[in-house]
């Protein structure tokens, strides 16, 4: 029954975060309080999504490192980057708007991306490789990054927004890998899909949790927030845009150049909602939670654009079940 219900939910993962931001608004204050519980369902989410992946796959793609190397760059070179610019150009004299907008972007790939790489027929094993890095350098990079590009504007907690990146992503992920090597993989065959549909529950909780703390925000509907919206919606397309242009540029084959185009543009945007409401002021967290509105609706347009580029024929579930912290 849970791996039925496991497939069903991924049928439906570009409503997931929608109505969830929508129960959260709704509820308010209801939810509010039990902001405490996110980080355990995240590292939950975390934990199920990497039971999927090894460390062998990841030494397979350090002998032709350049698409990984590439795609963490604009991960965390050419989009934050990209924010930053558009930020000030737009929101200029909102220091806490373009913090949102970078932390949108900085954030690590979404673990969701080797589900629409699969579905594509994309490198896999890139994928896992790039989610893999990408995760143990998250406590790092993401901190410093807002540090190097947000600078003395808004005051930044970066010691613990390291330990929360670090208890919530790094250490469940490398439990899970590391079931996976211990039991030669057959953790993923019996328990992801038994996981899958929890993950995706809690994702759902998780976001609902995140968008009451700034449901005052966003129930004044207002074109300020339409125009954000709006930005948002084209920062997050310019990363899959990005992914699949220099993918291109580089001559890679087609499996890599859906590897970067859904890595490029996925983030694992639940993980963006908790750091900022946990370690931000909540108008940080608006561009988070925009994006959550997005990115899987966005995923699937790329994907038909893939499809209907090179003929990919995509198939109804992936060859390998991997159901994570989402959105990421």
């Amino acid at each position: 029954m849970l791996p039925a219900l496991n497939r069903q939910l991924e049928k439906i993962m570009p409503l997931i975060t929608p109505i969830s931001v929508l129960i959260g608004v709704l509820l308010g204050s209801h939810l509010s309080g039990f902001t405490f519980l996110s980080p355990w369902l995240f590292a939950f989410m975390t934990f199920s999504g990497s039971i999927s992946s090894s460390f062998r796959e990841f030494v397979k793609v350090i002998v032709q490192p350049l698409p990984l190397i590439t795609t963490l760059l604009i991960l965390h070179v050419g989009m934050p980057l990209v924010a930053l610019g558009l930020g000030h150009a737009v929101y200029g004299h909102e220091p806490l708007t373009i913090t949102g907008l970078i932390l949108a972007s900085a954030i690590p790939t979404g673990i969701t991306s080797f589900v629409w790489v699969a579905i594509y027929r994309g490198n896999i094993v890139l994928t896992l490789s790039i989610i893999l890095m990408d995760t143990i350098l998250s406590p790092f990079v993401v901190p410093y990054t807002l540090s190097l590009l947000v600078g003395t504007r808004v005051q930044l907690d970066t010691l613990s927004m390291m330990k929360g990146l670090f208890f919530m992503i790094v250490v469940p992920s490398l439990i899970g890998m590391l079931l996976n090597q211990w039991t030669r993989g057959r953790i993923k065959e019996t328990w992801s899909g038994r996981l899958g549909p929890f993950s995706k529950l809690f994702m759902g909780i998780v976001v609902a949790i995140n968008s009451s703390v700034i449901a005052p925000y966003l129930r004044d509907f207002d074109m300020h927030l339409l125009g954000l919206a709006g930005l948002v919606l084209i920062i997050a397309s310019l990363g899959y845009m990005i992914g699949w242009l220099v993918a291109k540029l580089f001559g890679w084959d087609q499996g890599t150049i859906v590897a970067l185009t859904f890595n490029g543009g996925m983030r694992n945007i639940s993980a963006g909602a908790v750091l900022a409401v946990a370690y931000f002021p909540p108008p940080v967290a608006i561009p988070v939670i925009l994006g959550m509105l997005f990115q899987q609706s966005l995923a699937s347009l790329f994907g038909f654009l893939l499809n209907r580029r090179y003929g990919l024929k995509a198939v109804d579930t992936p060859p390998v079940k991997m159901s994570g912290a989402k959105q990421a």
